[in-house]
């Protein structure tokens, strides 16, 4: 039974949840959870125990000094709250940690336990994969969910996709099994320019997030360190004409593939995304995105300190980019079906449920 102490009743709570390693090409998906925590100054309430999922010899923990005082942080997933202020006040409770090693079912239970309690309406879990897509165009996000109500409602993809997979997929299903609308939100990051950061995916992903929860997100810096980003990897393509070819070969088949987006609905998301950042109260039903001063901070039951970034496993292609090929199973040391570990062979996708059998349910088509 999990109790939460010192955290007060929310309002209209979305769970965001990102994890560093296979479901994280280019630390896209948790640096947008740490942005949201960041620019909303979230307040920690809870970390799951890292003697229950991780194997430190994978992740290892981190000693570092505080004030000549020899401290260890130890590798987890914390979660913690932010409530965002406006005429429809609102909380969001962000999970940000490392894909576990081991024991995926019960940690999947004891999040699910979190969101319980608190009473989430909805769980938004953020992914990025590798794909054959070009850094100069918009960075492609699919939104995917394995409710057939929930995908003819938010305009989403019902998942189709089969194969390994990693935490994003096993904690979708997981949702789906228990009754919790779940949505994914994966941005394809492209696989010649794959070393983190990413702003330009990250900011994509938030772009993304925004309009599907109907919430004005401060974007602070982010936009121009994405355009930065993105000349940056220009003048590297630039000094080789291999890579210059490619990448314009990569250019020619997106925009043939996606020519009809030109129009219609695409256009009417970012005129609606302009509007609400031109007058912040003017997105529909939602007034401005801006953390509340001097409320209720009560969150917090144990403290928040920062933790080591490890060493990121390798990411194979994703199976929900056109063209990408996942590696045969076991060819990075890894379990084919997905069963645990952050070194856990899987593609961005869907896989069983914990304790039952689920249809696939990530990118893919």
């Amino acid at each position: 039974m999990i109790e939460l102490e010192g955290v007060p009743e929310l309002i209209d709570p979305v769970m965001v949840a990102a994890f560093e390693g296979w479901n994280d090409a280019g630390d896209a998906a948790s640096a947008a959870v740490a942005h949201l925590d960041r620019e909303w100054k979230g307040e920690v309430f809870a970390a799951l125990d890292a003697e229950d999922y991780y194997d430190f010899q994978v992740n290892r923990p981190t000693v570092w000094l505080d004030g000549g005082v020899r401290k260890i942080t130890w590798p987890t997933t914390r979660l913690s709250v932010v409530r965002i202020g406006g005429d429809k006040p609102r909380d969001l409770v962000l999970v940000r940690g490392i894909e576990p090693s081991m024991r995926w079912r019960s940690f999947c239970n004891e999040i699910l336990g979190f969101a319980h309690e608190l009473g989430v309406e909805m769980v938004v879990i953020l992914g990025a994969l590798l794909g054959d897509t070009p850094h100069t165009r918009p960075v492609p996000v699919s939104g995917v969910t394995s409710d057939p109500d929930l995908a003819r409602t938010m305009d989403l993809e019902e998942t189709r996709y089969e194969g390994p997979t990693g935490i994003v997929g096993i904690l979708q299903e997981a949702c789906t099994h228990a009754g919790v609308p779940a949505v994914s939100l994966w941005a394809a990051v492209p696989h010649y320019v794959s070393q983190p950061p990413n702003p330009k995916a990250t900011l994509a992903l938030l772009n993304r997030l925004e309009d599907l929860i109907d919430l004005r997100i401060p974007l602070g810096e982010l936009p121009e360190d994405a355009r930065a980003w993105q000349v940056g990897v220009d003048q590297l393509a630039a000094e080789d004409s291999e890579v210059a070819e490619y990448v314009q070969t990569l250019e020619e088949a997106r925009d043939t593939a996606e020519l009809p987006e030109a129009s219609g609905e695409a256009i009417a998301r970012e005129f609606e995304r302009y509007l609400r950042r031109r007058e912040p109260g003017s997105g529909p039903g939602q007034g401005p995105g801006v953390a509340t001063e001097g409320g209720d901070t009560s969150y917090l039951r144990e403290g928040s300190s920062d933790r080591t970034r490890p060493p990121k496993p390798q990411q194979p292609g994703p199976e929900a980019v056109p063209g990408a090929e996942p590696p045969a199973a076991g060819d990075d040391g890894s379990d084919p079906d997905g069963a645990g570990g952050t070194g856990d062979g899987g593609a961005p996708g869907d896989s069983e449920a914990p304790g039952d059998s689920g249809e696939p349910g990530e990118p893919g088509n």
